[in-house]
């Protein structure tokens, strides 16, 4: 392996990555995520494996990242020699042996194929590679057709699902580290810096602060020796996406910081991710040998006279340490608590010396700015809000996964047109953005154009990018009490308004949804909440009653009605529900008694059951099981 120190050393490693990546043979890439490895793609890949030794087929096989549809994992892909690439989704072993022996066809099993690919957009290039067509009788749709990726547009997702993430040699085919080259041969950091204002590009870690001016305030400081961080320490329950770009494309991370090592002055960096992600770290760890070995970290980048170098550091998972003055503290090898500011971590950060911290998400933006002109990544979005989002959307929404948005997209398009609409076609409640920290937005509101300003308005906040979608069947109080216990749990204790004041937020909640509420409650939830948020030192304490605020502003009825009317609407708080079997319905099927984990449910063969009461523990579990909606909740 060569050294590469020269735009024409990179088109050479350019040249075999687009050779790996469209080889003159059947390839077949099995997605092997997180997301995919949970729900059996590790066994689709076996047997694949074992079905090509068998045939002794001419197949190469290989692996990659997230594309996006969680949803119809395990998704499997493949590229046809000089034809269209096909997905196919929710795999099995079974089914892998099947495909493999039909690949004489064309197309191979064609009644499995999700959407066939005849397009490729490679982002970095401004360009796109096109592929033969195939015989439609079906009429697959193309993956630019497909209702989950249409309005989808994929900048930082844009290898993810179409690179092997352990092959360099397969980024650079797609443009990678041909923006870092650029900024070092005919940019000054100045000039990079500028290019990143330009651009509007704010930090999707949250606070949405410019990335362009913060990396400036950095380089502006004064200090003998700087660094950067990435901040891959995701915590947000039901939030995924960082976690997924480092299984799937761990090389646009890393140049994302080199450039911004390059403009702001750094020569150390350091990536920071929770050790729940063993897989991504695993992957980085990987990325990081290979750029090393070809010369892209270390000293003396491209013959320039820039030098960095890239550590990782494994967080112990506290919730807290996505605050950057505790991150921080915890690379330090001290207690992750957030300190008071100024001074920033800008001019004072890590070890003392100027350090500029930005997310997984923004960092992987940086190559395709630098690539595109700022002006043409501000062409995307809003005014204020620039490019694309990415999202996890999870909940009651019958596609999850994976979303990347231009900014300004109406939650309405992201829930029913890509996530397919609601579960079992059950009315929307809210829609919960921006992690525990953010607020629940009601279902009048989701004609709302998705950005900083308009979440901020609705009582919200952006967060990293978790979206929980909440069908008619989710209560309020109980969401905002799940989300506060989560809060809770994870302050550090340091402010008392934090560590005290959840813990009394979530005593009231407790008391409310058991019934004991009273009416004053509510005027005693808001005034301690804002409280909270106006004495707490970091972004923890100041957003985590966001979901009790934006509940209440909304749903106060449904407050009323648990401590009025000792009701849950929804069905949720136990205390306030009865459940019962409609004896008209029951037809003594018996499937409710068997699963019943206490034998609360009495009744002979034949003949209509009922529920003890008294034994009931309203787990729910006969629910599920009655096909005949004889059981009841009151």
């Amino acid at each position: 392996m060569c050294k590469i120190s020269s735009l024409e050393d990179l088109n050479k490693v350019k040249e075999e990555g687009l050779k790996r990546l469209y080889p003159e043979k059947t390839k077949i890439m099995v997605g092997m995520a997180t997301c995919g490895l949970a729900t059996g793609a590790g066994k689709v890949y076996a047997a694949l494996a074992e079905q090509i030794a068998k045939r002794k087929a001419d197949v190469i096989l290989s692996k990659t990242g997230c594309l996006g549809f969680c949803q119809q994992e395990p998704l499997l892909d493949i590229i046809l020699p000089g034809g269209p690439r096909l997905t196919y989704a929710r795999m099995t072993p079974e089914k892998a042996k099947e495909l493999v022996d039909d690949l004489t066809s064309f197309p191979p099993k064609p009644e499995w194929i999700m959407s066939r690919m005849e397009e490729e957009e490679e982002v970095i290039t401004s360009s796109s590679r096109k592929h033969k067509g195939l015989p439609n009788p079906g009429r697959i749709p193309t993956y630019q057709e497909h209702p989950f990726f249409a309005k989808q547009k994929k900048l930082v997702l844009r290898n993810c699902g179409f690179i092997d993430p352990d092959s360099i040699e397969e980024y650079i085919g797609r443009g990678g580290y041909i923006s870092i080259q650029k900024a070092l041969s005919s940019m000054t950091p100045e000039e990079v810096i500028e290019e990143v204002k330009i651009s509007g590009l704010r930090g999707r870690g949250g606070a949405g602060f410019p990335t362009g001016l913060k990396w400036q305030f950095c380089r502006q400081s004064e200090g003998d020796e700087k660094y950067i961080i990435c901040n891959a320490d995701e915590g947000d329950p039901g939030a995924y996406m960082d976690r997924s770009v480092l299984e799937g494309d761990p090389h646009a991370v890393i140049e994302g910081m080199l450039i911004g090592a390059f403009a702001i002055g750094a020569g150390q960096g350091y990536l920071y991710v929770r050790s729940e992600y063993p897989l991504a770290i695993e992957r980085l760890k990987r990325a990081i040998g290979q750029a090393r070995d070809y010369g892209l970290l270390g000293e003396n980048i491209f013959g320039s006279k820039f030098s960095f170098d890239l550590e990782i550091t494994q967080g112990a998972g506290a919730f807290v340490c996505g605050e950057e003055t505790s991150l921080i503290a915890s690379i330090e090898g001290r207690p992750a608590e957030p300190r008071i500011r100024p001074p920033f971590p800008a001019q004072k950060g890590l070890f003392g010396k100027p350090t500029n911290i930005n997310n997984v998400e923004t960092w992987t933006n940086i190559a395709v700015i630098i690539a595109r002109g700022g002006d043409w990544y501000s062409s995307i979005g809003t005014e204020k809000s620039k490019g694309t989002k990415v999202f996890s959307l999870v909940g009651k929404v019958k596609n999850t996964g994976l979303v990347e948005v231009p900014m300004g997209i109406t939650l309405r398009e992201i829930i029913y047109d890509i996530g397919g609409g609601i579960l079992n076609d059950k009315r929307l409640k809210a829609v919960q953005t921006g992690g525990p920290s953010g607020g629940c937005v009601p279902e009048s509101l989701i004609d709302s154009p998705v950005d900083y300003e308009r979440l901020a308005e609705a009582g919200s906040i952006m967060g990293s990018g978790g979206m929980v979608v909440m069908d008619e069947d989710t209560c309020v109080v109980d969401i905002s009490k799940f989300f506060l216990d989560f809060t809770q749990d994870e302050s550090c204790g340091k402010c008392t308004s934090c560590r005290e004041g959840t813990g009394v937020l979530l005593e009231v909640l407790e008391r409310i949804s058991a019934g004991e509420g009273r009416e004053e409650d509510l005027d005693f939830l808001e005034e301690l909440a804002q409280g909270i948020k106006d004495a707490s030192l970091c972004g923890l304490g100041q957003t985590a009653p966001n979901p009790v605020l934006s509940t209440l502003r909304y749903f106060r009825d449904e407050y009323k009605a648990h401590i009025v009317d000792k009701k849950c609407p929804a069905g949720v708080c136990k205390a306030l529900i009865t459940i019962f079997i409609d004896e008209e319905k029951c037809k003594a099927c018996g499937l409710c008694k068997k699963v019943c984990p206490i034998e609360a449910i009495i009744g002979e063969k034949k003949l209509p059951h009922s529920i003890d009461l008294e034994k009931c523990v309203k787990c729910k579990s006969c629910i599920g099981t009655c096909k005949f909606e004889a059981i009841v909740v009151e």
